[in-house]
């Protein structure tokens, strides 16, 4: 009797919901360009290459030989309790003894960077353009923005943008890409005034583009990088050609209705199969629930979470990397090494960690999180706002959270490419990195023919 109750509340809830969901798109905000940064406004563009002095290095070493030991883990709980101290010794030995940074410095130093000053910030980026084309098949080269989030950095992209630059099987374009560190993530300066939310960065990284020369680009990304660009295109849909995420979502209260009811009947959600992945219910608030700690201690207490990892660099491996665990795949939990292994080598996932260790800018990346759910943001309702520029999803079934195509059309109607992906999670660019470009590749296709058919 009480299930049956429950759901006709559940219903009636949802059709007011619905009805509610009828009001008209809240009015694009105006975000002017503000100046963020303790700099003097600038158009000069500087090469830059990563070279850390030999004392930094130095004292690293000394941190990691001379850390306390830690508690032993719990008899076969693996990395449910988080990550394994066991393990963690095992990266921090290798940190300490073989990673070779000097190599690794080199490997990221292999594709052109470059800083620059936008709205009072230094701005790191790489700048790829597409070398030795075949003169003979006229291929268009296109902007395209690559866009990273937390617990992420640059080094996400090492193994994507060579697959970008170069020409693709029966495609007639390849990318230039730019990838810029975002504001307060490594060689990013922060933001020295509240306000920096991922609708400001939007502002940002348009500017920078513009400072380059592209008008008009793509943008991809996942994490936070996906509400970046999906930002872009509804603030700026004039110099936006198209948008692809590797992370969609779109959290209203007409979809968490409708997700519930698709949970009992999916088909009325188009889901006729990879019920898996989107179902149960139960399964996936308790998966969120179990994963969301963080994000609720950086959104309201970044700066002391930030205070905690900065000068202990185990503590900031064991914080980064148990993300790359449980966030590629849940199950990896189960696992005593934490699969950290099955995607990644140690040195990458060193690289990551080191690019925060030595900008030490763990505590202006974490704040990205109280900005984006400050009220000042949120009044903005530019969540609510949709996408109307031609968008892409790649889906990834171990990503965080994923949904149906048909909850997404309410913040995205342009959807014209949605793409599930045999394997994969939420770090897409470092995981699946030939998956990933494939369709880039296959989704701005779709843009460029139907440009083709408009002009």
């Amino acid at each position: 009797m009480w299930k049956a109750t429950a759901m006709l509340g559940l219903i009636a809830a949802g059709i007011a919901v619905y009805l509610s969901g009828s009001a008209v798109d809240p009015k694009v905000p105006n975000l002017p360009d503000k100046n963020w940064g303790p700099k003097k406004a600038s158009t000069e563009i500087r090469p830059f290459k990563i070279n850390v002095s030999p004392s930094v290095l130095d004292d690293l070493k000394y941190r990691l030989a001379h850390r306390r030991s830690y508690a032993e883990p719990l008899e076969n709980a693996a990395w449910t309790y988080g990550i394994s101290s066991k393990f963690l010794n095992t990266v921090l030995d290798y940190w300490k003894d073989k990673y070779n940074w000097p190599e690794r410095q080199a490997l990221l130093n292999s594709y052109p960077q470059y800083i620059t000053n936008i709205q009072g910030l230094d701005i790191h980026f790489y700048h790829i353009k597409p070398t030795n084309l075949p003169k003979d098949k006229n291929l268009k080269v296109l902007p395209l923005l690559l866009l990273h989030g937390w617990p992420g950095s640059i080094v996400e992209f090492q193994k994507i943008i060579p697959m970008l630059t170069k020409p693709w099987p029966n495609q007639d374009f390849v990318f230039e890409i730019i990838a810029p560190s975002l504001p307060g993530y490594g060689f990013s300066d922060g933001a020295i005034r509240p306000g920096m939310s991922t609708s400001q960065m939007s502002v940002v990284f348009k500017n920078l583009m513009q400072r380059l020369g592209h008008e008009k680009f793509y943008v991809q990304g996942g994490d936070w990088g996906s509400l970046i660009a999906t930002n872009m295109g509804v603030l700026f849909p004039e110099k936006t050609f198209g948008v692809h995420l590797n992370m969609c979502s779109a959290m209203t209260l007409k979809n968490i209705f409708w997700t519930f009811i698709g949970g009992y009947f999916p088909s009325l959600l188009g889901v006729n199969e990879n019920y898996s992945i989107y179902f149960p219910v139960g399964r996936i608030l308790s998966h969120m629930i179990e994963e969301s700690g963080y994000f609720h201690l950086q959104a309201t207490k970044p700066d002391t979470i930030g205070a905690a990892l900065t000068s202990s660099p185990d503590a900031l491996a064991a914080y980064l990397l148990e993300k790359f665990s449980t966030w590629t795949n849940a199950a990896y939990k189960q696992r005593e090494d934490g699969g950290l292994l099955e995607k990644f080598t140690l040195d990458e996932l060193l690289d990551n960690v080191m690019i925060y260790w030595i900008t030490n800018s763990i505590t202006t990346s974490v704040r990205l999180y109280a900005e984006n759910f400050s009220s000042a943001n949120m009044a903005t309702k530019i969540d609510d706002l949709p996408l109307k520029v031609p968008s892409g999803c790649a889906v990834f079934p171990q990503e965080l959270f994923v949904q149906p195509q048909s909850l997404l059309k309410e913040r995205y109607p342009n959807m014209i490419h949605y793409n599930m992906m045999p394997r994969g999670g939420h770090f897409a660019a470092y995981e699946e990195p030939r998956l990933l470009a494939d369709d880039i590749f296959s989704f701005v296709n779709k843009t460029e023919e139907l440009r083709k058919k408009s002009s």
